[in-house]
């Protein structure tokens, strides 16, 4: 799951501008340089703020990795350890999606990632479609943050026996982000760095430490649920797809990497190979030192995995703190990015005008719309006597984060059998065709996999972006209609 942005890249850039997104001529926009669209910074601007192929790395990695690990564990518990052949199959899926993108970017070396390649592509309703479903994702995933920080905050201060505290402590942790926000204050580099080293310091003790105090006994059933395997694995791998959001994050900041046609889709991999090693070895770390009854009903897996390694419960206590320091700096830094999809679409028509006010450079009418959805939906969600409220918030986010998976693969489909792609040899394009294939039907199967609960969820927050999207078409074709 992805953290607060990065100090090499403003929130700003993250999303496409109007210049960067192609307008009637998809195929012509596809094929047109970068530098030379208007408002693009040539690479050897000295306002251009270029990082090559480490830093772009660590962005990978650092975005993917953000506060939804700390409950992964125990979320996936109920399936067995057939959900780490699940984490093997999505590290898969992950990487073919990170090659993909790779070969957008270097056909589209520009801000935006599946925005751009979707609206290259399809025209402006695709583009649309991209936004608003990475919006969604973004604002939904901030609710399930928040529910994941509610269970390290009740190891410090017990609130899980009052549903109205649990409530109020998730707003709590959504509202004050936002309000920061709105402020126009912002995480200094001193901050981000300690955020960073909280985050990272629990994982690599379960990761690393873990394993001294693994007990085979404590891994439970390989399949726990009853249910076919396939069933299993792709219920957890849905939910698992939580942790590597994010995977795009090279191809979101194409424009401000040094030489993007090369590095976007080496930092891609590498970045998704080192999220995925650590999650991996964390994940098993803590089903082998939490017994299998007791994780199944943990709020705090890796403070139960500390406890158990080195006795009583300050370790677990220390780091819950750090998991929560970690997890309201993603939310903070997620709460801007959200606002920044609003905006994007927004300067290009595809959004209400209102959301392209800034105030102290902040989008505030974004940050405000999305901390309302967000908290509407945790009260919902909380209320509605649904258990799980991380799983079901979590599998909301694994469907509308698919949509501009499956509309960016499709572009690469697109281009690949249209004629638009670069001349060369068979081999390459077979194996760009197999991985476009393979990132699509693995986009797919993760749908499949949300359940019905989700899916259903889901869908009614991609189709009431219909609404919009017909809006905002309406008042373009009447300004059309008084320009002519």
């Amino acid at each position: 799951m992805s953290t607060a942005p990065t100090s090499t890249s403003s929130p700003e850039t993250l999303l496409a501008t109007p210049s960067e997104a192609p307008s009637e001529a998809p195929s012509a926009a596809a094929e047109a340089p970068p530098a030379a669209r208007e408002g693009e910074q040539p690479a050897n601007s000295r306002h251009a703020r270029r990082f090559g192929l480490p830093v772009a790395t660590a962005l990978v990695m650092g975005n993917i990795i953000g506060g939804g690990i700390f409950l992964l564990p125990a979320s996936v518990a109920p399936f067995g350890t057939i959900s780490l052949v699940a984490f093997g199959i999505l590290t898969l899926g992950a990487i073919a999606l990170a090659l993909v993108f790779g070969r957008l970017a270097h056909r589209l070396p520009q801000t935006g990632g599946p925005y751009v390649y979707a609206r290259a592509a399809f025209g402006d309703f695709a583009g649309f479609l991209a936004a608003w479903s990475y919006w969604i994702t973004a604002w939904v995933s901030n609710a399930a943050l928040a529910v994941a920080a509610v269970g390290y905050l009740d190891v410090l201060v017990p609130i899980h026996d009052s549903k109205a505290a649990t409530i109020g402590a998730a707003l709590l942790l959504q509202w004050l982000p936002a309000l920061a926000n709105l402020a126009g204050t912002r995480y200094v580099g001193a901050v981000q760095i300690v955020a960073t080293v909280l985050k990272f310091v629990p994982l690599l003790l379960v990761a690393i430490g873990g394993f001294f105090f693994f007990d085979s006994a404590n891994l439970g059933p390989f399949q726990a649920t009853g249910g076919s395997a396939l069933g299993a694995v792709s219920a957890s791998a849905a939910i698992l797809l939580f942790s590597y959001l994010g995977v795009e994050s090279a191809a979101v900041s194409a424009g401000e990497v040094r030489d993007p046609r090369r590095n976007v889709g080496r930092a891609t991999v590498l970045g998704t190979l080192g999220a995925a090693t650590l999650y991996l070895l964390g994940t098993l770390s803590v089903f082998g030192t939490v017994a299998h009854d007791k994780l199944v009903t943990s709020t705090a897996p890796f403070s139960d995995a500390v406890n158990v390694m080195f006795g009583g419960s300050w370790g677990g206590a220390a780091v819950a703190g750090m998991a929560l320091v970690s997890m309201v700096g993603a939310l903070n830094g997620w709460t801007l990015l959200s606002a920044q999809a609003p905006y994007a679409a927004a300067r290009d028509g595809l959004f209400p005008k209102v959301f392209t006010i800034k105030r102290r450079g902040v989008p505030t009418v974004g940050v405000l719309v999305t901390v309302v959805l967000a908290s509407l939906l945790t009260v919902y969600n909380y209320t509605a006597g649904t258990k799980g409220v991380f799983e079901i918030l979590v599998l909301i986010t694994t469907f509308t984060a698919t949509v501009p998976y499956l509309l960016s693969t499709a572009a690469q489909i697109y281009f690949l059998l249209s004629g638009q792609s670069e001349k060369v040899s068979r081999a390459r394009l077979v194996r760009d065709g197999v991985l476009a294939l393979a990132a699509f039907g693995f986009s797919l199967w993760l749908v499949a996999g949300s359940g019905y609960a989700a899916v259903y969820q889901g869908v009614l927050f991609l189709f009431a972006g219909v609404l919009v999207y017909a809006g905002m078409a309406a008042r373009r074709g009447r300004a059309g209609a008084t320009a002519g």
